[in-house]
């Protein structure tokens, strides 16, 4: 379950971004990867408590986010969209590449907090309690995006803006500035669920997000793509699912990452809008 929670924390970022801009951001994989090594040199350099890392790490990768939109893709607001998708793909390669070369390609350990070290059991089950913790923090993150996408006024227009961007401005709304902040709260979550998933797997390198971010595209897709408890729901499916191939069909375990992609190519045949998803407009 904690695996399914993971992808769709991750998943979030991509379905809000598509929902707003009908763009599949490729990078967010890679801003993933940025938010591991902040809170990673936080805590080693700077000698920060875990929690005080991760937090400011979510908001510089929050900036990063800002920074990618405003950089790399309100210059193409108006471009055909196949433009803003090469882009997307050429910032995915920069980062990976920048952090190639800043961090180094070998791979670094993650600290674990004594916290969620403990192994917890209940009758025959055995459960490290970082999965249970991982659940309750995608849990209160989800209710904080519900929170902010329909109880307030960002939340309102980036609902507005996800109906008809072209009609939306002519009403007063800031579009670059509710894009701006999709970016930075998407980023944030993908913060969130790369730092969680660095301490499920204890290491981190500058390629590491290219397999959680497929996945997480694979379960947006699967929920419903432009829909936030879609993508949840998407991951959680995903990560049961892996999860149970493991356990019925170990000697298919080399192919658990081949059955993501064969969800996506089932959806995509059967129910191109996923679970949750609906045809949006053009």
């Amino acid at each position: 379950m904690s695996l399914g929670t993971l992808y769709g924390l991750i998943a979030i970022g991509y379905t809000m971004v598509y929902g707003i801009l009908r763009l599949i951001n490729f990078a967010h994989a890679d801003v993933m990867m940025m938010s591991t090594y902040f809170a990673f040199f936080g805590i080693s350099m700077f000698a920060l408590p875990w929690w005080v890392a991760a937090i400011i790490a979510m908001i510089l990768t929050a900036l990063l986010g800002i920074m990618i939109d405003q950089g790399a893709y309100r210059p193409l607001r108006r471009a055909p969209r196949i433009s803003a998708l090469i882009t997307a793909i050429g910032v995915s390669f920069l980062l990976e590449n920048l952090g190639l070369v800043i961090f180094g390609s070998r791979p670094r350990a993650f600290f674990r907090p004594e916290i969620f070290r403990p192994v917890w059991q209940f009758g025959e089950i055995h459960v490290l309690s970082l999965s249970v913790y991982t659940i309750c923090i995608t849990a209160v993150l989800l209710v904080f995006v519900y929170i902010i996408i329909y109880r307030t006024r960002i939340g309102m227009a980036m609902r507005a803006i996800s109906r008809d961007m072209q009609t939306v401005p002519l009403m007063g709304v800031d579009l670059n500035r509710v894009i701006a902040f999709t970016f930075g709260m998407g980023s944030a979550l993908a913060a969130a669920g790369g730092i969680l998933w660095a301490m499920k797997y204890p290491q981190i390198e500058p390629l590491m997000g290219i397999f959680p971010g497929l996945k997480a595209f694979v379960a947006a897709v699967l929920g419903g793509i432009g829909n936030v408890f879609g993508a949840v729901i998407g991951g959680f499916i995903l990560g049961v699912t892996e999860i149970l191939l493991v356990a019925f069909f170990p000697e298919f375990s080399g192919y658990r990452d081949a059955l993501a992609f064969l969800l996506l190519i089932l959806v995509l045949l059967f129910r191109p809008t996923g679970i949750m998803g609906e045809v949006l407009p053009e």
